[in-house]
């Protein structure tokens, strides 16, 4: 798929695509697995039919800049998350993703309360991982994703020094 099929995306002016990407159509294995017993009752064609248009209509964007997810059936939602924010990359395959070869990327953003965004079912997991993390480096960040350049102990230091001086105050 081209960025010019992709009108979602907006790129910002020197912003270049990377990897693009959505969840496997074998991840909906699980509801097929449900889907086909409980068809008799018509209910099982709804749950295939709509873990298909979900994965359809899913896609993942790792740009020069940043990630984004688009996701939606009826109504589309877009997300954006620049490399400056990203705090932790994780993956993670189950025993049908290890089968299969997909697994689920997690990303974190300095801030943020927990994972921010997940590509979820994309192959080969570890390797747009590492995609991501050079994408951060190379945009002036380190593997961890903190832009700054500091390590975390010189922030937990400067933290600490912080907390002391109110405490002082107080």
């Amino acid at each position: 798929m081209t960025e010019d099929q992709m009108e979602w995306l907006s790129l910002d002016k020197g912003e270049q695509l990377v990897w693009q990407g959505q969840p496997r159509i074998k991840s909906i294995l699980p509801a097929v697995l449900i889907g086909i017993p409980t068809a008799i009752l018509g209910i099982g064609i709804l749950i295939i039919a709509g873990a298909y248009l979900s994965v359809k209509n899913t896609k993942y964007v790792v740009s020069s800049e940043g990630l984004y997810v688009k996701k939606g059936v009826l109504s589309r939602s877009v997300q954006k998350i620049g490399f400056d924010k990203v705090q932790n990359i994780s993956f993670s395959q189950g025993i049908l993703g290890n089968y299969f070869g997909y697994g689920n990327i997690e990303i974190s953003t300095a801030g943020g309360s927990g994972v921010e965004m997940r590509f979820r079912s994309i192959r080969k997991p570890k390797e747009i991982q590492q995609k991501i993390n050079n994408r951060i480096k190379s945009t002036g960040g380190n593997e961890e994703g903190t832009s700054s350049g500091r390590d975390q102990e010189e922030l937990l230091e400067e933290i600490l020094s912080e907390v002391k001086e109110i405490n002082s105050k107080i």
